[in-house]
């Protein structure tokens, strides 16, 4: 074993909090090393986001090709949907490599576990082994697909997001297991490239975590592409093998038939194996690595960044963790108490929440005003021809703060991100209800949606 290297700043994973943290510290001539497997630049950008959100896209641009008559019965030709999605991969991989390298941080790809605390020994790809070592170590090692234990599963080489983001056939039928958001971004995304889906979940409806208005807008779309929905059942036995025929036996005693199974039943953290009980690092009940509020861990001079810590499983949530473990370094802590985090679902019609949902506001008891609206009343959405949904407002009664905001159409995220301008800013409602926005964009919804509040 060679001589231990030594750093003033180790990462061990260089997912998206983690990635921009060591740049940032690199290009103010910090000594920083990043240990990697080798996914450049994070899953985001190698197996999740940007992957998905281009399949999407071309999804999507096979059902308007559909929609207005042009070849109603096209299927995806999935290698050149494939080569497509690769491509966008292959450049943002690139344009962080460029990043790291003008940085001045050093790329160690390889497999590291912890040793001792903040000494970590990496495999690297040629076989031999390395030692490094931090004065302050990082650990963002994100989290992977879980395949749950159900009788055959495992025997039929289920998809995961990872597999279906790169197929180069068209499943004939594919089925589903389970409906978060992978689940249903994919469900839709092969409808749509042409396979027949079923999708099965063991809740009584979709995105059970949102208020019911939003799981029934999000059932009927999927109903009216033909998607086929299995609710409140869950699968008990599962025969065949994916790629070739797999039947699914669910609770109910029905039995699915197809030609593809995916598993979308939740991710774990990728903490098994990497020597944390040497580094002093204690995880939780569910393997996600325990921090404080300022993602700090159990053990001296050892933070952990995004999903492994349990830090919700977006990017843009896990950018925000480099936000707080640099103000720290600045000597300016901020906490993770308080910050509100928005998401999006890419599907048609998209949804975007920010804040308060109304079950929450009632499981709370906090009194609230709800605006809602119906994207017909938008001029923009009936310009698009994509009138389906609403938007949704939780106002304060005592100040008129806009403290929850939920759309379901078209654009749903971006116009999501102007209401979360005025909850940041914490203006009144009126506010936004008076501005001055431009006709007809989607976003002169707000305009309207808040009027509907006397």
């Amino acid at each position: 074993m060679n001589d231990i290297r030594r750093y003033e700043y180790l990462f061990l994973g260089g997912g998206k909090g983690g990635k921009s943290l060591a740049m940032d510290l690199a290009r103010h001539g910090k000594r920083v090393a990043v240990i990697e497997r080798g996914l450049i630049g994070g899953s985001c950008i190698n197996i999740a986001c940007i992957p998905s959100k281009t399949l999407i896209q071309n999804a999507r641009n096979m059902h308007v090709r559909r929609a207005f008559g042009r070849d109603p019965d096209i299927v995806a030709d999935m290698i050149k949907v494939s080569a497509n999605v690769q491509n966008v991969v292959r450049g943002m991989i690139e344009l962080n490599h460029q990043g790291f390298v003008k940085s001045g941080l050093e790329l160690v790809i390889g497999v590291g576990r912890f040793v001792a605390p903040r000494r970590i020994s990496v495999r690297l790809d040629d076989g031999t082994e390395q030692v490094f070592e931090g004065d302050n170590v990082y650990i963002n090692t994100g989290t992977t697909a879980t395949v749950p234990d159900i009788p055959g599963l495992k025997d039929a080489s289920p998809l995961t997001h990872v597999e279906a983001l790169r197929l180069e056939s068209l499943p004939s039928h594919l089925i589903v297991l389970g409906g978060g958001y992978i689940g249903l971004e994919m469900a839709q995304a092969y409808r749509r490239l042409g396979s027949e889906v079923t999708l099965v979940h063991n809740a009584s409806r979709l995105v059970e975590r949102e208020d019911e208005d939003v799981s029934a807008e999000i059932e009927h779309a999927f109903k009216d592409e033909a998607i086929e929905l299995r609710l409140g059942t869950r699968a008990v036995e599962v025969r065949g093998r994916s790629g070739e025929g797999v039947t699914v036996h669910l609770d109910n005693g029905a039995v699915v038939a197809g030609s593809h199974i995916l598993v979308a039943t939740g991710r774990k953290a990728l903490t098994t194996g990497i020597g944390l009980d040497l580094a002093g690092v204690e995880v939780d009940g569910r393997g996600f690595i325990k921090v404080d509020d300022k993602l700090a861990t159990t053990a001296e001079r050892t933070w952990a960044i995004g999903e492994v810590a349990g830090t919700p499983m977006f990017t843009h949530a896990s950018f925000d963790d480099y936000r707080i473990l640099k103000a720290g370094i600045d000597g300016h802590p901020v906490s993770t108490s308080t910050r509100v985090i928005p998401y999006a679902l890419f599907i048609d019609p998209e949804l975007g929440r920010i804040g308060l949902s109304e079950n929450q506001a009632k499981a709370q008891g906090t009194p609230v005003r709800v605006a809602r609206l119906p994207m017909a009343a938008v001029p923009r959405a009936r310009t698009n021809g994509a009138t389906r949904g609403f938007m949704k407002a939780l106002v304060d009664p005592r100040d008129g703060q806009i403290l929850g905001f939920t759309m379901v159409g078209t654009a749903a995220g971006e116009v999501m991100s102007v209401a979360q301008m005025a909850m940041l800013g914490k203006l009144p409602y009126t506010s936004v209800r008076d501005a001055i926005i431009a006709h007809p964009l989607l976003a002169e919804g707000l305009n309207l949606l808040f009027a509907t509040l006397p």
